[in-house]
């Protein structure tokens, strides 16, 4: 294209004219006019606008219901209702799913979960405490059940509430995990994914960013211990109170594939070592008691009145048990004779199975149904303020909203993975996602609660660590979201998170496998040792992560301030700045793929 005043071969362009241009005999016509430039200024403009975080709107190319006769319209309301029908049982399934992956985590790690909180030692140290709940609730899968077994530990004095306020904390970080591995099922698509991942991995950010604040607070002032104390004198409890719909839902279907005995964890964890050796697979379901009645006749010297006889006999009728039959169980791994480790890989592979086919399915059927107006309305009805001065309670009633559904399903994991495809697909923003989460994590402390509740010793003490867990979550609460500049935190971190497992999928399995496992085993390694070595080793990774928190924010905020060397990152290695190195070397070590992230996404990698 040639601007005006341009010169080829000694002729102008002017503005909307054409200039011929003989070039290997071939005729090249060049336009030149303001058109074309408002065209391509236009074409960039679209493209800089481009947000992978919303979701593209889906066209419904269906004809309309007033074009349709009366055996289309028919088809059409079948195929609605049938969708249906599958979302419904896609969303079942899955939940299942996830009810069996947690048994199969509890079977690989569950016994060595019991063992670590029956370690003294461990939990005396608030670092190391906290990372023994995140490795516990990640091992078993569950932090209603990593609480409930802190909560009994507690009410019966083998725990004090100020060793279990650090692994209370660090089951809540815990417990995210589950919907971190639920986003990998949406990976084949690389916006879909970093919208999962991002919704998934908000939850992470918030708890951490609690823990940081508010733990040391509590070493130094014990706020939420003696918070809760003041708040527990007068509770009573209520054996009766612990009630969970959702396990009435889903047990008779899981209980056809494998049944635990929960309280093998628990009874591990109180220090009872007949346990260790038990399996956690239900070897019997019930017993039945053989009463075998006989009758005996005893004289005995009594005076009738009627006739004055002396003596009367009388027949007694004995029962004697004669013994106690154990009902066997009837599901698929009753008595296979295989050990627990063994049953719990075949069952994580059968699950993890379950739950990406089921969220494909779920995936798809909602795709199909949300097109169109239908599209528009949900997302504006989901993702909208309130009008006017109310828009700042907005979010306050989504937590409300979040916390309802998960007492009533009693599992803040499955609440919150059940949104996270939602946001992968775009009916749920990041921002709307946050404040149900929130809602979540208060939700989920209910269980903790009836846990207390039922106790029948040391009620007191159970209450008033229930109590620390509520708290703690409305603490980071009042931290992270009232002020809305703190709020964009977490978000903006879940973001960065979402955009970097985009580019560098590989980058979330590793953020899955440090966070959760190498470093709070790392730590805790550490923090046995002593607070020396605690010290000597973290202390100067964490001062070294500040300052470049620091130098981050001042690059972009305030350049100036700093010299002119760290003004920019250009002059570290490669190596210390961009995960590209390491892409290039993931991507010569895997030959399922020739994934690059700088070339066009083929749709499978590694």
């Amino acid at each position: 294209m040639l601007l005006e005043g341009a010169e080829v071969d000694g002729k102008k362009a002017k503005n909307g004219t054409e200039v011929k241009l003989d070039v290997a005999e071939t005729d090249i016509v060049l336009k030149t006019n303001d058109n074309n430039r408002n065209l391509i200024k236009n074409d960039e403009k679209e493209e800089k606008e481009y947000d992978p975080w919303q979701a593209p709107e889906l066209v419904d190319n269906s004809p309309a219901w007033a074009e349709l006769n009366g055996k289309e319209k028919l088809q059409r309301v079948g195929y609605l209702l049938l969708r249906f029908v599958v979302i419904l049982g896609s969303l079942y399934l899955f939940i299942c799913s996830l009810s069996l992956l947690s048994d199969a985590f509890r079977l690989l790690g569950g016994k060595a979960a019991g063992e670590a909180l029956d370690e003294e030692g461990i939990v005396a140290n608030p670092i190391a405490g906290l990372m023994l709940g995140v490795l516990v609730t990640v091992l078993v899968q569950s932090s209603s059940t990593s609480t409930s077994i802190i909560v009994t530990m507690v009410g019966a004095d083998i725990l004090t509430v100020q060793h279990a306020v650090p692994i209370i904390m660090g089951a809540n970080i815990g417990t995210s995990v589950t919907n971190t591995i639920v986003s990998f099922a949406q990976s084949p698509n690389r916006d879909e994914f970093r919208r999962a991942f991002g919704g998934a991995t908000v939850h992470d950010m918030f708890n951490w960013l609690s823990v940081i604040v508010l733990l040391p607070i509590e070493i130094i002032t014990h706020y939420l211990y003696w918070l809760s104390h003041a708040l527990t004198g007068n509770i009573k409890g209520d054996s009766s109170a612990n009630q969970d719909l959702l396990k009435a839902l889903t047990s008779p279907f899981t209980n056809l594939i494998i049944q635990l005995d929960k309280k093998v964890i628990t009874n591990i964890a109180l220090g009872k070592e007949e346990y260790l050796n038990k399996s956690l697979i239900k070897a019997s379901c019930g017993s039945t008691i053989n009463i075998v009645p006989t009758n005996m006749s005893v004289i005995q010297n009594v005076t009738d009145p009627s006739t004055g006889a002396i003596t009367l006999d009388t027949t007694y009728e004995i029962v004697n048990i004669s013994n106690i039959d154990k009902k066997p169980c009837h599901f698929l791994f009753a008595n296979t004779g295989m050990s627990d480790p063994v049953v719990g890989i075949i069952l994580l592979f059968m699950s993890i199975v379950v739950l990406c086919g089921c969220l494909i399915m779920l995936v798809k059927c909602l795709q199909a149904l949300l097109k169109g107006h239908v599209a528009k309305i949900i997302k504006r009805t989901i993702n909208s303020d309130f009008p006017g001065r109310w828009s700042v309670l907005t979010g306050y009633v989504f937590m409300l909203v979040g916390a309802g559904v998960t007492i009533i399903v009693q599992s803040s994991s499955v609440f919150t993975s059940t949104l996270t495809p939602l946001v992968g697909i775009g009916v749920i923003e990041l921002e709307r996602m946050y404040p149900l989460t929130l809602g979540s994590n208060i939700g989920t402390t209910t269980t903790g609660i009836l846990a207390a509740l039922a106790s029948k010793v040391g009620l007191h003490n159970a209450m008033q660590i229930a109590i620390c867990h509520l708290f703690f979550n409305i603490s980071g609460i009042l931290v992270w979201y009232p002020i809305p500049f703190m709020r964009k935190i977490p978000v903006k971190m879940a973001r960065f998170m979402g955009n970097t497992t985009a580019k560098y999928r590989w980058f979330a399995v590793a953020y899955l496998i440090f966070a959760f496992f190498i470093i709070p085993g790392t730590i805790l390694g550490l923090s046995l040792a002593g607070w020396y070595v605690l010290l000597a080793v973290g202390g100067p990774v964490v001062l070294l992560l500040i300052a470049i928190l620091i130098i981050n924010v001042l690059q972009q905020r305030r350049p100036k301030v700093l010299p002119k060397k760290l003004r920019t990152w250009e002059w570290a290695p490669i190596w210390l700045k961009s995960l590209e190195p390491y892409d290039k070397l993931l991507g010569r070590l895997c030959f399922c793929c020739k994934y690059r992230s700088g070339k066009p996404e083929p749709e499978t990698n590694c």
